[in-house]
Parts: structure tokens; C-alpha cells; sequence
């Protein structure tokens, strides 16, 4: 008898062991999205960079799959976030250009703090929440400054950040416009003590530790690589091989990559990383004229429909779902994430509201055969894009239309709109059927803008004189 309740002590642990084995296993995945804010296109290891390191998003990247044809919503920040996190087309509610305080038309429906995401529509953090995860946002929102559009408004628990587009990285004195403040959920306002990248890092930890006995979904929105130009003396002597915009750039680059890094040891340490899903990818294309930033082989620049501007470093890992060094080689969009995370967490995609996005897991599996989409589309005023199968087409504000193949011709140099006259009218009536089904924009910037992005467009379009 005794030799049976000894057994029993001995293997009791053993089967509360394997009953949390079992549970764990079964347990909903956690979900993390790394968002960084311009950074240009080759400007990671892991897109073949050997200027600016990124040792920890590399190996990210080799444990999982790299999206080799990975696209935005638009080519600049707050229209790219708005159809990120709402998993659809952010023209069809009104929101079509970048929300900038002092930048807008006056004859705009909406300005200021009043500019932002329409409180009707659902969004990443509402879905998630709903699915039982604990939701945090943690670094740049910009998707509206008044207090309705605030993150805690918008889905999430709890939130570290700044409403608006861009801030200082260290402590302000002073601030040049309220939403640049940053702010511990809803109106704490407290300024970082360090570095702002390392902080969004270390607050995504503490959240990790307080919630890891059960699901949880953090967006970590970086405002890196974004202007203004800033840096700590000791990430900035790490590269005393460059100079100018190159060196301050691979210093926030490879501060960006260690708090990543940090984030990423805190789920291993925890054991968390086996049942973890993480996303990391960019808003936009890098503004090589702002900071430094290289697109190559990518025509164009931030804030244009040229590739370089709206096609993105994209990565994602989960282990056991996701092999290893693997590649998805057909267009994806952004607007993906919001049904690939739903459908991860075990929410029905088929309940979704209007979204244009689509769960990614069965085509990375196999499950699926071919493209996630045969048409993309993009839209700033006037200037727009659409993408059918291999082909695209660039509809300008100041010249005639363009064409090209992306398959053959990624780096966009042979216009073939001349040549294709019946691809380019197929192709037109595509986009301007798309059209049909949206909103006007809810503000629009003053006009002389548009001098402006066309203008950066000209200068990084390869081949141009300016550019060599």
C-alpha cells in the first residue's frame, strides 16, 4: 500500500506536467506587431543590408516566413494605419490623407483634433478583445488627437504613447503641439525618462509579464525611424564607418532592433515564444530625402504609389505553424493582419465587417492555392494605383498614366502604356469602378503639397539624372 502512495507523489507532478503541456498547447496565441514608422526598404539585414544592423529582426525573420511582395494601404503614415488596423480600404470611410495639424485645406469637413478615425468602424483591438485577449498599444497612434479616438476608445487596455505623428524621442520641455505629449492611458501625461524606443520596449514587457497566463495582443508602434533625426551617443558611436543620415540612421535603426530584441528574450524567458505570433513590418516607404533612408531596387519614396513607396519589409513568425526560413512570393497587404490574427485567435473571419483583408494562414500552409488578391488598389486625390495580377498601373496628377509589369520589372523602368493601350484601359476601368464604392475624404491638405510628392517622386525614380 505504501509503495502504491509513493507511485502516486512520484507521478502526480508528473501528470499536472503534462496536463499544463496539454494546456498551454491549447491555449489561444499570443500576438505581437511590431510597427516601425518610415524605414526604407532595404534598409534591414534581413532585406540585405550590410550598412544598417539588425541582428535581432534577422533572426526574427529566419525563424519564420518573409513576405517578398509586402504592401500598405498608402503611402504615408496615418491613412496606412487607418486601413492596418481596421483590415480594410481606409478611402471607403473618408480617410485618404496623412492628419496633420496645420497642414489641411480649410475647406476640409474635419480638422485638427477632430481628424481621425471614425468611432463607428471596429477595429484591431475591439476584435481582439472580443476573443477574451488583454490588448495593449504602446508608441505612435495617429489616428486622431481628441479624446474619442483615443487607444483605450478604440479596443485597447492599456496604452503608452502619443497621439499624434511624430515627437521628439527624449523628454520634452516645452511641447510644439499638444498631441506630440506622451501619455500613460487616458490624459496621465508622462514624459519618457530614456529613450523613447527603449521605453515602448520596456512598457510591452511589463505588459507581457502581467498577462502571460493569458492571451494577450500588443501593437508596438515605433515612431523610428521618423523624423526629427535623433540618437544616443553610445548607438550613434556604434557605426564609426558612416557619416551624416546614413550613421544617425542605422543608430535608430539598431536601437529599434535591440528593443525588439528585448521584447523577443522576455517571451523565451517566459516560455512564451512557442505559442506566440509576431508580425513585424513598416507603415510606409522610407522618405530618403527626410532620413537618409534607401528603398533600392524599389523606385520612388514615402508618400508616392511607386513600389518604394508601398511595398514594405513584412515579416511573420509562429512557431509550429510557420517553417523556418520559408518565403510568400504573391502580393499581401497589411490590411491582412486584422482576419490572420482573428482567425488565429479563434474568431470566425466570415463574421467580419466589411473588411477587405483576408487570413493569410491557409495560403502560407498550402491550404489555398494562389493569390490571397488579384487586385490592389491605392488612393491619395487625383493620384492613384491599382495592381491586377502582375501588372500595375500608376495614375498621376501631372502626366500621363504609366504601366508596368512587377513581376518582370520590380524596379518600375520600362513604361509600357504605350505598348499595352487594352491593359491600361482594362486596368483604368478597374480603379475607377473601385472608386465608385468610396467616401470623399474627410480632410485633404492644402494643394501645394502635391507639387511636393511628386517632385520627391521625380528625384528617387531610378534612373533619373537627380538621383545618381
Amino acid at each position: 500500500m505504501k509503495g502504491i502512495v509513493y507511485l502516486l507523489i512520484f507521478l502526480i507532478p508528473c501528470f499536472q506536467l503534462f496536463a499544463q503541456k496539454g494546456k498551454n498547447k491549447a491555449k489561444k496565441p499570443n500576438i505581437i506587431l511590431f510597427f516601425t514608422d518610415d524605414g526604407g526598404y532595404a534598409d534591414f539585414g534581413f532585406q540585405g543590408s550590410k550598412e544598417i544592423k539588425t541582428p535581432q529582426l534577422d533572426k526574427l525573420a529566419k525563424s519564420g516566413l518573409v513576405f517578398s511582395q509586402g504592401y500598405v494601404t498608402a503611402s504615408v503614415c496615418g491613412p496606412s494605419r487607418a486601413g492596418l488596423i481596421t483590415g480594410q480600404y481606409q478611402q471607403k470611410f473618408g480617410y485618404e490623407e496623412n492628419n496633420v495639424p496645420g497642414y489641411m485645406s480649410e475647406s476640409s469637413k474635419l480638422l485638427d483634433v477632430d481628424m481621425g478615425l471614425p468611432t463607428d468602424i471596429m477595429t484591431m483591438g475591439d476584435y481582439m478583445k472580443e476573443l477574451g485577449y488583454a490588448t495593449a498599444f504602446y508608441g505612435k497612434w495617429h489616428l486622431g488627437d481628441a479624446d474619442k479616438f483615443h487607444p483605450t476608445k478604440r479596443g485597447f487596455d492599456e496604452f503608452y504613447g502619443f497621439r499624434g505623428g511624430d515627437r521628439s524621442y527624449f523628454a520634452y520641455e516645452k511641447f510644439p503641439h499638444p498631441d506630440k505629449r506622451m501619455e500613460r492611458n487616458f490624459n496621465n501625461f508622462e514624459e519618457p525618462n530614456k529613450y523613447a524606443t527603449d521605453v515602448f520596449a520596456e512598457e510591452t514587457i511589463k505588459f507581457i509579464e502581467k498577462h502571460q497566463d493569458e492571451p494577450f495582443f500588443i501593437f508596438l508602434s515605433y515612431n523610428a525611424v521618423h523624423t526629427p533625426i535623433e540618437t544616443t551617443e553610445e548607438d550613434l558611436a556604434l557605426f564609426p564607418e558612416l557619416e551624416g543620415r546614413r550613421k544617425e540612421l542605422a543608430a535608430m535603426t539598431w536601437a529599434m532592433d535591440r528593443a525588439s530584441g528585448n521584447v523577443l528574450q522576455k517571451l523565451e524567458e517566459l516560455g512564451l515564444d512557442d505559442n506566440t505570433l509576431i508580425v513585424f513590418t513598416n507603415d510606409n516607404g522610407g522618405p530618403s530625402d527626410k532620413n537618409g533612408s534607401i528603398n533600392l531596387p524599389l523606385a520612388g519614396t514615402k508618400s508616392n504609389h511607386l513600389e518604394g513607396g508601398i511595398r514594405v519589409p513584412f515579416t511573420m513568425t509562429w512557431k509550429g505553424q510557420i517553417p523556418k526560413k520559408s518565403r510568400f512570393d504573391f502580393p499581401v497587404s497589411t490590411f491582412d493582419l486584422l482576419p490572420t490574427f482573428y482567425a488565429a485567435g479563434g474568431g470566425d473571419v466570415s463574421k467580419l465587417k466589411d473588411v477587405d483583408g483576408v487570413d493569410l494562414m491557409p495560403y502560407i500552409k498550402g491550404d489555398k492555392k494562389g493569390r490571397p488578391h488579384e487586385t490592389l488598389f491605392w488612393k491619395k486625390e487625383t493620384r492613384a494605383a491599382v495592381r491586377s495580377g502582375d501588372w500595375k498601373l500608376i495614375r498621376y496628377s501631372d502626366r500621363p498614366a504609366e504601366l508596368y509589369n512587377i513581376e518582370k520589372d520590380e524596379s518600375e523602368l520600362n513604361n509600357l502604356a504605350y505598348q499595352e493601350t487594352d491593359k491600361v484601359k482594362e486596368l483604368f476601368k478597374l480603379l475607377y469602378e473601385w472608386e465608385l464604392t468610396l467616401e470623399r475624404p474627410l480632410w485633404q491638405l492644402k494643394r501645394q503639397f502635391e507639387k511636393y510628392d511628386n517632385d520627391r517622386m521625380d528625384k528617387y525614380k531610378l534612373g533619373n539624372e537627380q538621383n545618381n
